[in-house]
């Protein structure tokens, strides 16, 4: 198996993250220092939005889901929303430690954001999350009266892990048929299983989310070896042979992600299927790199995605 070296390529505007980034490995035994590990994240004005904690029922028996409810105020009407899936690679991460961002985010798209704090893998596995997840956007379509929010206009967003999750998401509504979501947004989402036993990359995949934790999150969330023939499409979208029918898709990642194959791949099989699909591939750029305050790629790469959502929300 060859070894990655590629610092060469990465954007020089994006390195000093690779500096503050923490480095560990993730195994099951350092998993809890992980998760109660501060990870950099950029600095966010403070703005005035309306915040509510509230609980979607469990489905068929599950723990209730709570749902961190952000409003802007500067919007009169029944808002359109975004049901926000946090990343962590399956098995970190929480709803909570986004705040400022959904505050700010809200307030810029004059919007809702619904954020899920679903279960996390390896406490539970598949399809335990991703059911948290269709519970929260139940709840927001059958109570969108009670929160303030037009049902025509909910779409569904996540960043790596959150990205995988809502695109399986979206594919589990499809399936179901009981709500349709407006738009999926998806910040270099997990998507596929099999990259665990791809061939590496040549060029992508040594920073900051690499082979190693990959194989570890699938594993998580599956309870088993990734790679298998029987994995479902609602726990690995890139599983889907079928995605006509999907609501319209905005995906961005970066040219050095791990994800970039099953990424690019995913967005080339939706726009065969029929699907209005906006893709974006940044050079130079690694997994998270948006979080990175003045880099020019980073800003190119929010300025992007606000505007999608903004067409998405309001056009």
């Amino acid at each position: 198996m060859a070894t990655l070296d590629t610092r060469h390529l990465v954007d020089p505007e994006l390195a000093p993250l690779l500096d503050a980034w923490p480095a560990f490995e993730l195994s099951a035994e350092t998993l809890p220092a992980v998760r109660a590990r501060q990870l950099p994240r950029p600095p966010m004005p403070p703005v005035d939005v309306a915040y509510d904690r509230v609980e979607a029922p469990g489905r068929d028996g599950a723990p209730a889901v709570p749902l961190h409810v952000y409003r802007a105020r500067n919007a009169d009407g029944a808002l359109p929303c975004i049901l926000h899936l946090h990343g962590g690679g399956y098995v970190a991460g929480s709803a909570g430690e986004l705040a400022d961002f959904h505050r700010v985010l809200a307030d810029d798209l004059r919007c809702a954001i619904v954020s899920v704090d679903y279960r996390l893998a390896p406490e539970t596995s598949f399809p335990g999350n991703v059911e948290d997840c269709y519970a929260g956007l139940d709840y927001v379509m059958r109570e969108a009266g009670a929160l303030g929010l037009d049902a025509a206009r909910v779409g569904v967003m996540g960043e790596s892990a959150g990205g995988g999750l809502a695109a399986a998401l979206a594919l589990l509504a499809r399936d179901r048929g009981e709500h349709h979501l407006a738009f999926q947004h998806l910040i270099y989402p997990m998507l596929d299983d099999r990259t665990c036993t791809a061939d590496p990359h040549p060029t992508a995949g040594e920073f900051i989310w690499n082979r190693a934790k990959n194989v570890f999150g699938w594993t998580a969330l599956l309870g088993h070896e990734p790679g298998r023939d029987d994995v479902s499409p609602h726990a690995a979208p890139a599983r889907a042979t079928d995605l006509a029918g999907l609501p319209p898709t905005f995906i961005s990642t970066g040219a050095l992600d791990l994800f970039v194959d099953e990424d690019i791949d995913y967005a080339r099989r939706l726009i065969a299927a029929g699907v209005p699909t906006e893709l974006h591939v940044y050079p130079g750029a690694f997994h998270a790199f948006t979080i990175v305050p003045g880099a020019r790629v980073a800003q190119a790469a929010q300025r992007d995605s606000r505007e999608a959502l903004r067409r998405a929300l309001h056009g």
